[in-house]
């Protein structure tokens, strides 16, 4: 664990201020779920709830099993991060943080059918490889949005067709369903 020198008191509603830096640096928003660990020696430790991350083995062998099916790369994101990459360009994609601008279209929900060229395309990590053409389809979980799914191809490979997004769709639903149990 690492230090940081600063130091807070608790208020008299047992209320703790996380400071404005720390929240920056480890993509902290309003609202978002803190997760609470306690240990032996006392120490409280808070960590930010992923929903997604909760399923992360179910994740990853979903990803993989898409990648080999649609032969494509295939993620799985929660809000800040990848949780589960397969296919071309994994290790640079697996537990990156997302773009400003993927977290924006995660947060608005919005679903993504585009060409690399397009003005749609979106880099979903900084430094990823270059795909040719990408879905992006929010997972959502009674109501709210927890992450997305994202299928990409490769350069020079044929671009997706009606039959991928559609199974993008549907595999965006189960995540989301498998979330409600």
């Amino acid at each position: 664990m690492k230090a940081t020198g600063i130091v807070r008191r608790i208020d008299d509603l047992g209320r703790v201020v996380v400071p404005k830096e720390i929240r920056r640096t480890l993509r902290i928003r309003e609202g978002d779920p803190l997760e609470i660990f306690t240990d032996r020696e006392g120490e409280i430790i808070l960590k930010k709830y992923s929903p997604v991350g909760e399923i992360g083995t179910i994740a990853r062998q979903y990803a993989d099993s898409l990648a080999q099916t649609l032969n494509c790369t295939v993620c799985i994101v929660d809000q800040d991060q990848v949780v589960a990459a397969a296919g071309y360009g994994r290790e640079e994609l697996q537990n990156k943080y997302l773009t400003r601008q993927m977290e924006e279209a995660v947060m608005d929900r919005k679903k993504i059918y585009s060409g690399s060229g397009e003005k749609e395309y979106l880099n979903i990590v900084e430094g990823m490889p270059e795909f040719g053409c990408e879905i992006i389809y929010p997972v959502v979980c009674e109501g709210d949005v927890i992450g997305a799914l994202v299928l990409m191809q490769k350069k020079g490979k044929k671009e997706f067709t009606d039959w991928e997004e559609k199974v993008a769709q549907c595999s965006a639903i189960f995540l989301g369903k498998q979330m409600e149990q």
